[in-house]
């Protein structure tokens, strides 16, 4: 089952306006620090915030981790974080005092209730291909029960007034590149000023030390996550982006799970499933097979350290195909419904911008792709030169610098806007 949709989430956003009122009070009354910061991610203990709580760390800074659960207490425990309960007093207390605040989806990745005021950086999860905020009709959806109703439009009118009023909180969202900037401007409604391009913390882990030495991490980290897929395999990994709660329209059919494992063993690889943490599939083979497993969210956290130790990906319109250009790593797109995703969602660009003219609409047109990718040096060649070309675009820096460039920008703007102690 699908564990969220804007819709709903929408209905919960209406549902507790009290809740922001009341957490706007707190704000005014309760002074912030000077320099204390908390720290958020929906994932977890990874992606853009760990990187920079780990550059943060090494100029003697100790910013508060706000976890959503034990396991994520414990992981961060295990690296020496400090962490509180978002949800628990400590947590509303923790952000309403923070000087500084840290998200990368959401403000719910720390207290959504206590965050007016704080200087907000929003690092956000990922270069985006499909619409995101504003930009996409996805976000302001209303929810079912009022969608038919007379209140729809003033509901709608309300949501972009909240969706705005968030955005106005952020001060420092990172930009990948110039093209990415305007898109996230566009998104989140923010000036220049508020996205600088800085690279993404997130994908630093792509390109510090040698690519070998990536490779080799990478693929320990796959092993530690997947021990039974024997070592020596190669591993092709299976990525669609979210549908709003809705089933992924390429599950494959019996036929198609049949031709995708004969390719698997052909070419001595591996299927790994990643089915976006907020979204549903069935992926199930139904045949006995040890080629196909999965690699969700409950098993690793952040997919993107991985990429290095992949063969292939396979996705349709999620971020990742971004991340995969700097590996750079041959990807296939398996998309079959662009036109209805393009009306419901919207793209920047358009979609052949990414993925070229080649898209497989199903699992047997991208089975004979990925044979080709797998058992031809040229065509594994022509794949990397693609990825190359489209890191080219989207990636102003490949330095492992992103999350000091980042942290120098925040650093900047909170001597520059200077504390807002007791304003809220």
């Amino acid at each position: 089952m699908a564990s969220f949709s804007f819709g709903a989430g929408n209905a919960r956003k209406l549902a507790t306006i009290p809740l922001y009122a009341a957490g706007r009070i707190l704000t005014l009354l309760v002074p912030r620090s000077r320099d204390e910061w908390v720290i958020g991610c929906a994932v977890g203990i990874g992606d853009g915030a760990l990187a920079l709580w780990e550059v943060a760390a090494a100029d003697g800074r100790t910013p508060v981790w706000l976890v959503a659960s034990k396991r994520e207490a414990a992981d961060a425990a295990t690296r020496g974080i400090r962490s509180v309960p978002k949800r628990s007093l400590r947590g509303l207390w923790r952000t309403a005092r923070a000087r500084v605040v840290v998200v990368t989806h959401g403000f719910g990745d720390v207290n959504r209730y206590a965050v007016s005021g704080a200087f907000v950086v929003q690092l956000w999860h990922g270069i985006p291909l499909k619409r995101i905020g504003i930009d996409s009709p996805e976000t302001l959806r209303v929810p079912g029960v009022i969608a038919a109703t007379p209140a729809a439009g003033a509901v709608r009118m309300l949501l972009r007034t909240m969706y705005r009023g968030a955005a106005r909180r952020i001060r420092v969202l990172p930009a990948a590149s110039h093209l990415v900037r305007g898109r996230l401007e566009s998104a989140f409604a923010l000036p220049d000023a508020s996205v600088p391009v800085t690279g993404e913390p997130r994908v630093d882990v792509l390109s510090r030390g040698t690519a070998e030495d990536r490779r080799v991490r990478a693929r320990a980290a796959i092993g530690r996550a997947v021990p039974r897929v024997e070592p020596s395999s190669r591993f092709v990994l299976y990525a669609p982006t979210w549908r709003d709660g809705a089933i992924d329209p390429a599950v494959p059919t019996a036929e198609e799970w049949s031709r995708i494992v004969e390719v698997l063993r052909r070419h001595d690889a591996t299927l790994l499933i990643r089915s976006h943490p907020l979204g549903a599939g069935h992926y199930a083979p139904p045949l006995p097979t040890d080629r196909v497993h999965s690699l969700g969210s409950d098993l690793v956290a952040d997919v993107t350290p991985l990429l290095p130790g992949l063969d292939a990906l396979v996705t349709d319109y999620s971020s990742l195909a971004f991340d995969a250009s700097l590996v750079p790593l041959p990807t296939l797109f398996l998309a079959p419904d662009v036109q209805e995703y393009a009306q419901r969602r919207g793209f920047y660009g358009t979609y052949a911008d990414v993925a070229g003219h080649d898209w497989a609409l199903d699992w047997t047109q991208a089975m004979a792709q990925l044979d080709a990718v797998l058992g031809s040096a040229d065509e594994r060649a022509r794949r990397v030169e693609r990825a190359i070309a489209l890191d080219a675009r989207v990636h102003a820096f490949r330095d492992g610098r992103n999350a000091e460039r980042v942290y120098r920008a925040i650093l900047a703007g909170t001597v520059h806007d200077g504390p807002r102690e007791g304003t809220g």
